[in-house]
């Protein structure tokens, strides 16, 4: 059978698992203030300069890539000689 809940329902808690309670409550709101903090402070900091790639790097870049696809055919063709 089930227990009926009223007013005069009542549990009992140990001073040990009060005390763990106590202590998760207060580590999850340390928590959260430390994160608020951590998130005013980002929102202050200068936001980081955009990568502004110039045409001669990009050119630069596509040549070495399509230099790598080359040798690595090159080698897989050796290797299936």
């Amino acid at each position: 059978m089930a227990k009926e809940l009223n007013e005069d329902t009542g549990f009992v808690l140990s001073i040990k698992t009060m005390i763990g309670l106590g202590f998760a409550v207060a580590t999850i709101a340390g928590m959260w203030f430390t994160l608020q903090a951590d998130i005013a402070e980002a929102k202050e900091l200068p936001a980081p300069p955009s990568p502004e790639v110039t045409r001669m790097e990009f050119d630069m870049k596509d040549k070495n890539i399509r230099l790598s696809i080359q040798n690595t055919e090159k080698a897989v063709d050796d290797l299936k000689d």
